[in-house]
């Protein structure tokens, strides 16, 4: 995950305040991340939402992977698991 600033004023900010208080938004971090969403949409950044998960699930998996091999995450056997958590197999 990462972090941006965003800085908004005039209009944004108008809009940003009455969806906040109409209660359509808990906070001005869900309005943005909607209208990214929807941008993402009208300019088909992606061909469908099912291409837009498969990125998501891809991005994650690689991420796994890194950790493990950085050593950062530990790999369990079946045998391990099955050992720890009580499992019969």
């Amino acid at each position: 995950m990462s972090t941006t600033l965003v800085r908004l004023e005039g209009a944004q900010d108008i809009i940003v305040e009455k969806l906040t208080k109409t209660g359509l938004f808990k906070n001005k971090s869900e309005i943005i991340r909607a209208g990214i969403l929807e941008l993402g949409k009208n300019h088909k950044v992606f061909k469908s939402f099912k291409e837009l998960e498969d990125e998501l699930a891809f991005r994650k998996a690689k991420k796994i992977v890194d950790e493990v091999n950085a050593g950062k995450r530990k790999v369990f056997s079946k045998e391990e698991v099955y050992k720890k958590y009580n499992f019969k197999g």
